[in-house]
């Protein structure tokens, strides 16, 4: 999602004074059903995220020093199901999905609720999604409830994906109630109120592909390009709509269907087949390069089922995702996935597998040979997206042909000694190539944890790492300003602090405990993760390396990745 710059709506003071845009309660209503919230008691705000305030236009009443009471009380009987807001028409969704790669009819926003759809000042309008909010048509046997341990890990995920920039939906606010919910174990209730530019999925297509509603897909895709995919549309299509570009009335239409606004009508087919493939190969082209963003960065969903998919291409539904702590290709984070279908390695091609599903939805009305090109690309588009943000990464001004063979090594490397993946970006941020490589680079490069420990053979091999890539850059020919600017873009894309799963389940502890204080802290740092608070800055951060050495950042307690001999954390998908 994009980031705007604050608008007159940040002056807001009452929540009750937003404006909704309700637009997908005017699809057919068996597209969802009309459902209130359920009311939680003993609802507190544990924390509302500013960034995404200020996405909204809400950072003044709700996050500033001069907050308004009202609002945030608002905010809170908001979250805890007990008042909407004028304007708001809160509903649920249906859709299916293929989960785990078997095809499952009987889906829907199962506790979750579209409350409604907030219309900013600066034209954008964004769902507000209440997670928790109660049993629904289609919760099957789940309770409708939400629970603080799966709250805080989609709060706090959310918010350092968008700060990382990548493609995400968002979370306003957390807020902790007095329900004890059965899951694993007894534990205690949350909601997350999350925001996205939308919430259709590819299991929404699949719904009406799988049960023969042709008609209803194709009133879907029209709603889809014309709310999201505009540019997808015939250029003055979507400046004027002319009759000829939509469905013509029947002679004996009723007054109602004449009456209807000519931006509601049909598309007519043409122009909808010829949009829609445009839509689907802009899909693939998001889907790769978010799936790119999260090999780069080292981010497993966990739960990759094409009703997680979002049609706007957005890390979606976070579950028992996870972080890499080591580089681990075969990491698989839930312990759900007995068969490994989600681990790390394998999200790539789960995201082809997951479009050519989509595709199938799409292929009552688009040439399967057509579709079947688009899909085509989709490899490529990953490659040329994970390259571009690997040689970023690595701080590669220039491309050149061999740069792939040298981040392989590097991979292979941090993998050999076991070494912690978003330190050894970090380290390697801070380092002046004109210089020899520090010993503490190279030792910690060479890994305390691997087979060999930190032997000799380990340390050479980190050092005739660093030499090839010393030689890379320096071939570039860099000026000394230039390489500080070069280690100023690293440290800028370089996260020092990464939501670690052992650390988010501290901060869970203790928000279990009604101590909200640590989940603060840890979301100050992952919503600006790229230099520590006390340095304040980029340039701070890149004086602190030359003054006290490429790791002198890393004794902040949030960096730390767990101990040497801890078992490794598998979550489940309960929430």
């Amino acid at each position: 999602m994009s980031e705007f710059a604050p608008t007159p709506a940040a002056h807001v003071h009452d929540l009750a004074a937003l404006r909704f845009n309700n637009r997908y309660t005017r699809l057919p209503e068996h597209f969802f059903t009309r459902v209130a919230p359920q009311p939680r008691q003993g609802t507190r705000l544990a924390d509302v995220s500013p960034d995404c305030a200020r996405l909204l236009g809400l950072e003044a009443p709700l996050t500033s020093d001069a907050s308004s009471e009202e609002a945030l009380e608002q905010l809170r009987l908001l979250m805890a199901g007990e008042q909407l807001l004028p304007g708001m028409d809160a509903l649920a969704q249906k859709y299916t999905g293929h989960q785990f790669g078997h095809y499952n009819p009987q889906l829907g926003d199962g506790r979750g609720i579209l409350l409604g759809e907030l219309e900013t000042e600066h034209g954008k309008t964004f769902d507000l999604h209440l997670k928790g909010a109660g049993r629904t048509p289609y919760s099957r046997f789940g309770d409708g409830q939400a629970v603080v341990r799966s709250s805080v890990r989609e709060y706090l995920a959310s918010e350092y994906m968008a700060a990382l920039g990548i493609p995400t939906s968002r979370a306003l606010a957390l807020a902790v109630n007095a329900e004890r919910v059965q899951r694993e174990t007894v534990e205690p209730g949350a909601t997350v109120l999350r925001v996205c530019e939308s919430h259709l999925r590819f299991g929404h297509f699949e719904w009406l592909a799988h049960s023969g509603r042709h008609e209803d897909l194709k009133t879907l895709i029209d709603h889809a390009l014309r709310e999201h995919f505009a540019e997808c549309l015939p250029e003055h299509l979507s400046e004027c709509l002319p009759e000829e570009l939509t469905e013509p009335l029947s002679e004996g239409g009723a007054q109602a269907a004449a009456d209807q606004p000519l931006a509601d009508r049909p598309l007519a087919d043409q122009v909808r087949v010829t949009s829609a493939l445009a839509m689907f190969e802009t899909v693939i082209t998001r889907t790769a390069k978010l799936i790119a963003a999260w090999q780069a960065y080292g981010f497993v969903h966990a739960v990759m089922n094409t009703d997680n998919m979002s049609l706007l291409g957005l890390t979606f539904d976070y579950g028992p995702y996870a972080f890499l702590d080591g580089y681990e290709e075969n990491l698989v984070p839930n312990h759900t996935d007995q068969a490994g279908r989600y681990g790390f390695a394998q999200q790539p091609g789960i995201g082809l597998w997951n479009l050519e599903r989509l595709g199938i939805a799409l292929s009552p009305l688009i040439d399967v040979e057509a579709l079947s090109a688009a899909l085509g690309t989709y490899e490529g588009e990953l490659q040329r997206e994970y390259a571009r943000l690997l040689r970023a990464r690595l701080g590669l001004p220039d491309a050149r042909d061999e740069d792939m063979t040298l981040v392989q090594q590097w991979r292979e490397l941090l993998a050999a000694g076991k070494v912690d993946h978003t330190h050894a970006y970090r380290l390697l941020s801070h380092w002046d190539v004109a210089q020899p490589a520090p010993e503490t680079l190279v030792v910690r490069l060479a890994g305390e944890r691997g087979p060999h420990g930190n032997s000799a053979q380990a340390r050479d091999e980190a050092s005739a790492w660093l030499e090839r890539y010393q030689a890379r850059v320096m071939a570039i020919g860099l000026s000394a300003e230039d390489e500080r600017q070069r280690r100023l873009a690293m440290l800028g894309c370089n996260p020092l602090y990464v939501p670690r799963t052992h650390l988010l389940l501290e901060v869970i502890a203790r928000v279990e405990q009604g101590d909200d204080t640590t989940l603060k802290a840890l979301r100050q740092r992952l919503t600006a993760p790229f230099f520590r608070p006390e340095e304040g800055s980029l340039e701070a951060a890149l004086a602190l390396g030359q003054a006290q050495g490429v790791d002198a950042e890393l004794v902040d307690d949030w960096t730390r990745p767990p101990a040497a001999n801890a078992a490794p954390i598998c979550m489940s998908c309960s929430s």
